[in-house]
């Protein structure tokens, strides 16, 4: 095919527009680049973890950090980076445990509580806008089959989702 060839015709459809991998990394795409951008317009830098992490830390306050990775499923190693750039920018506070000297606890600050109150709304919002194309009810069924693949695959993930901790 030679330049301009193709224009104006339909578009062809890959193999890979039919396929679950990379459905799920576009929609990850949209979302992330929509997340930033609203972050953005808000007067935020804002990172999908640290939203993540700072709605998980309001509904445990003193989580330890290690069990903060867990609940967001995100890598054990890497979640301090993400609590130092939140504690930099005065959204949470951390200590140490009195029992365990080696965990460290994270609960959210004033100014924590205050943004967080302000970007749910913002976030829901978009959550409605990035699935636009769908009525409803196929939103509903998509997030429930979302959540039931995401549950099916967790255990092929590096940081899989640990909701409940068995004692």
């Amino acid at each position: 095919m030679r330049c301009g060839e193709g224009e104006g015709k339909r578009r062809m459809a890959l193999e890979i527009h039919n396929m679950a991998g990379h459905l799920i990394r576009r929609l990850n795409q949209i979302s992330m680049s929509v997340f930033t951008e609203r972050m953005k317009a808000h007067g935020q830098t804002m990172t999908s973890v640290q939203f993540a992490a700072l709605n998980a830390i309001r509904a445990q306050p003193g989580i330890e950090q290690a069990r903060l990775a867990e609940m967001i499923a995100y890598d054990r190693a890497t979640i301090g980076g993400v609590l130092d750039r939140l504690e930099t920018k005065g959204l949470i506070l951390r200590s140490v445990c009195e029992k365990d000297r080696r965990a460290r606890l994270v609960s959210l600050t004033r100014e924590g509580e205050v943004l967080l109150d302000e970007l749910i709304p913002v976030v829901r919002h978009f959550q409605d806008e990035i699935l636009s194309g769908l009525s409803r009810e196929e939103r509903s069924e998509f997030l429930r089959l979302a959540a039931k693949a995401a549950e099916g695959g967790n255990h092929l993930s590096r940081a899989p989702l640990i909701l409940d901790k068995k004692a």
